[in-house]
């Protein structure tokens, strides 16, 4: 991972938490980040991917993105596509969600979430287990699921999340 480049005292800067969602288990996720992060006092928005025009007035971002068949969804793929160029510039954190009941070794390598990762050289890459609620898929999604060996049930790990984020802001108060 590269160096972080924060400019000035971190309670200057402004985060953007954004992601992408198929079922709403990863907008529960970034919104715990965003609580976590805001709780030690830090500037931070919380915005869903698509909603997000511009990244110009963001110091450093956190991204996110529930995992389908080992990609991350569409729109934030898109995004990353669409300021690339900024956010190479910008200290970037990212995290999936998803791949609930495979072993997590197996799913933190981010080529496993797609080449997009590898060109941003964020300053870290999380992978937390989804919730899988077979009701509210698709059947695409079902049958997907099923050949992937998931396993029905809620394996967010709210404490893990929270300690991801509590490192994050100790990294900028510590910078």
């Amino acid at each position: 991972m590269r160096e972080p480049h924060f400019i000035g005292h971190y309670s200057f800067m402004k985060f953007l938490v954004t992601y992408a969602t198929r079922h709403g288990s990863t907008a529960e996720v970034a919104q715990t980040i965003a609580d976590e992060l805001t709780s030690h006092g830090l500037d931070v928005e919380l915005r869903e991917v698509s909603t997000v025009d511009s990244i110009a007035e963001y110091d450093a971002l956190i991204i996110g993105s529930a995992v389908y068949t080992t990609q991350w969804v569409g729109e934030m793929r898109n995004f990353i596509k669409q300021f690339e160029t900024s956010l190479i510039e910008k200290p970037v954190w990212a995290f999936s969600v998803g791949l609930s009941g495979v072993p997590k070794s197996s799913a933190n390598d981010p080529v496993r979430v797609g080449p997009v990762l590898l060109r941003l050289k964020c300053e870290d890459h999380r992978t937390f287990a989804g919730a899988l609620k077979p009701k509210e898929l698709s059947w695409r999604e079902r049958s997907q699921a099923r050949l992937g060996g998931a396993i029905e049930g809620d394996f967010r790990d709210w404490e893990e999340i929270r300690q991801w984020a509590r490192s994050i802001a100790k990294e900028i108060e510590n910078s």
